[in-house]
């Protein structure tokens, strides 16, 4: 039996569209008690004192969706960014979003960077929402980033300096 605390735990958040389906409800239904389903995952995070939870909340090919359901899903991360910030900030929790921005609409980006920016300093659970984030792109990325760091400084971009300096190009580098 595994007697170490448990440190991260990550959840992909699939299926809510089907889900909603085989009700005969409508997809946007599905996502909405996605994000109810991921208000009870904080909660129940927090109080299992699992210091970090991963939420694979959009990924890059949810944008191949119908747009009506991709007006939906923007639709509800604005609430849940308007709506959870201060209860986060209130429960010491440390919001932080990684995966590519630029396709988000101004205000959104501008939601996501208030919640890290009010959370900062919270030292209690660690959150990060996965928005637009894949692991080739981050991994893309961070080569790309790192060969950079390379040239400027002058080192070779071997094993060796790979092993030292790449990790901390992921937008993950921090995760346990």
């Amino acid at each position: 039996m595994n007697t170490k605390p448990l440190k991260h735990i990550a959840v992909i958040m699939d299926g809510n569209g089907r889900w909603a389906s085989r009700r005969k409800l409508p997809r946007t239904m599905g996502h909405r008690q996605g994000v109810e389903a991921a208000k009870r995952a904080v909660e129940a995070a927090g109080n299992l004192d699992i210091p970090y939870l991963t939420l694979f909340g959009f990924s890059s090919e949810n944008w191949n969706r119908p747009e009506d359901e991709v007006n939906e899903l923007m639709h509800l991360l604005r609430l849940y960014l308007r709506g959870e910030t201060a209860e986060l900030a209130r429960n010491n929790v440390r919001l932080r979003v990684i995966g590519d921005r630029t396709p988000f609409a101004d205000d959104i980006v501008e939601l996501i960077e208030n919640a890290e920016s009010l959370t900062l300093g919270n030292t209690g659970m660690n959150l990060t929402i996965a928005l637009n984030y894949g692991g080739r792109h981050d991994i893309l990325q961070a080569a790309a980033n790192w060969a950079k760091m390379c040239q400027e400084k002058g080192l070779a971009p071997d094993v060796h300096n790979a092993e030292t300096y790449f990790p901390g190009f992921l937008m993950t580098h921090d995760l346990p």
